[in-house]
């Protein structure tokens, strides 16, 4: 939704539909993939979120995350946190590493997928405190949520996608993967101050086909960053915890090239990628 009501404020400066086509599954990177044919001409994008600098360290593609797109923008970035049930019996952080220390195992959590932020943040949480829970991948929030509220899951953890249900009550948060604490829910601890510290970074962009020409990059670029600044857009990523990040092309290739290459080794120490 949020890149839908960018496409509509950029359309308008065009004077041209923007098309979305939803692409889920394969952890986020369906829609880079599908540039590799595409024409230079600024007229097919793509959005690449965080998990298209990992996949290639751990599975065969087709395309190289800095040969073979044009970076043009930073859009925006997911918060994430550690959900249950409003009903669950942990109360607490403290009380869901307990239970995966005392059961191993027994509990599952709901991520966006294999090798996405969610699984190498528990990953993480893990190698820390001695707990283990399973990981269950879906393709995204609408398909975690059924099942953390149809009890296939015991938490989630990934994007706020689950804000609108912690906030009619069904569901509770035990913790931020955040740096600070979230105004919004400022009685919520991150994982940091309990002793776990893990950051949960997600952030996602805006990527053409290789070879774009530096004018159609900047005022492709122009389009999307005055759309960003439109209060119904800001209204809307509050609504998941999420804001702005702003990164021009230069900013944003500079990100995922150092991304790239810092990545490797947690996905190595997850077992994921082979050093």
């Amino acid at each position: 939704m949020h890149v839908r009501l960018l496409g509509e404020s950029v359309g308008k400066t065009f004077g041209q539909q923007v098309i979305v086509d939803i692409k889920p599954g394969a952890a986020g990177t369906l829609a880079p993939a599908m540039l590799m044919n595409a024409k230079p001409d600024g007229h097919q994008l793509a959005v690449m979120s965080i998990n298209s600098l990992r996949y290639p360290h751990y599975q065969q593609t087709n395309w190289d995350p800095l040969k073979d797109f044009t970076y043009i923008c930073g859009l925006s970035g997911y918060t994430m946190g550690i959900v249950v049930r409003s009903d669950s019996p942990w109360k607490t952080f403290e009380d869901m590493i307990a239970a995966g220390k005392a059961n191993p195992d027994k509990a599952n959590f709901g991520t966006s997928g294999v090798g996405g932020t969610g699984q190498l943040m528990m990953i993480e949480v893990e190698q820390v405190t001695g707990a283990k829970f399973t990981h269950v991948p879906y393709k995204g929030g609408a398909e975690w949520m059924q099942a953390l509220m149809g009890g296939e899951i015991q938490f989630i953890a990934d994007a706020a996608q689950w804000a609108p249900f912690v906030d009619d009550g069904k569901c509770r948060i035990l913790a931020f993967a955040t740096e600070q604490r979230i105004e919004r829910y400022k009685d919520i601890p991150t994982m940091i101050e309990r002793g776990v510290n893990v950051v949960g970074q997600s952030p996602y962009g805006l990527v053409g086909p290789k070879n774009m020409a530096p004018e159609t990059v900047d005022a492709i670029y122009r389009a999307f960053r005055q759309a960003m600044a439109e209060p119904k857009v800001n209204e809307y990523l509050a609504k998941f915890i999420q804001g702005p990040w702003h990164k021009d092309p230069a900013e944003y290739r500079a990100f995922a090239e150092k991304y790239y290459g810092e990545v490797k080794p947690l996905l190595v120490k997850a077992g994921l990628a082979k050093s």
